[in-house]
């Protein structure tokens, strides 16, 4: 909180008047798998399991939408993290070879 200092001319009174100040939400932002016709399941299934702490079962569910679909969301996320995630699937995809990729997109605001 800031304080506002005012003095009247009259008096020598100090007088503190409180604004509050609003805080905005930091914004959160998906991170969205893209699917592709190269990279094998079982490694995107791996990655999401490691990369975003899904379950087997979850990072199946994600990498079949991706799959059948084009696109996922994989989780939603502080905007740090998010960028954060997408490197580390780029750096596990490029270190073994695949063409796997994903991207941020803002989540809407409600």
């Amino acid at each position: 909180m800031t304080t506002k200092k005012s003095k009247e001319p009259q008096d020598d009174v100090l007088l503190l008047e409180k604004q509050k100040i609003k805080l905005k939400k930091p914004g959160r932002y998906k991170v969205i798998l893209i699917n592709d016709d190269f990279t094998p399941q079982e490694f995107v299934t791996w990655v999401l399991a490691n990369v975003f702490r899904k379950t087997i079962e979850e990072s199946r569910q994600i990498m079949w939408t991706a799959h059948t679909t084009g696109t996922a969301v994989c989780g939603v996320y502080p905007l740090d993290i998010a960028r954060t995630k997408v490197e580390e699937v780029h750096r596990l995809a490029d270190e073994a070879g695949h063409p796997l990729q994903c991207q941020l997109a803002k989540e809407e605001e409600e």
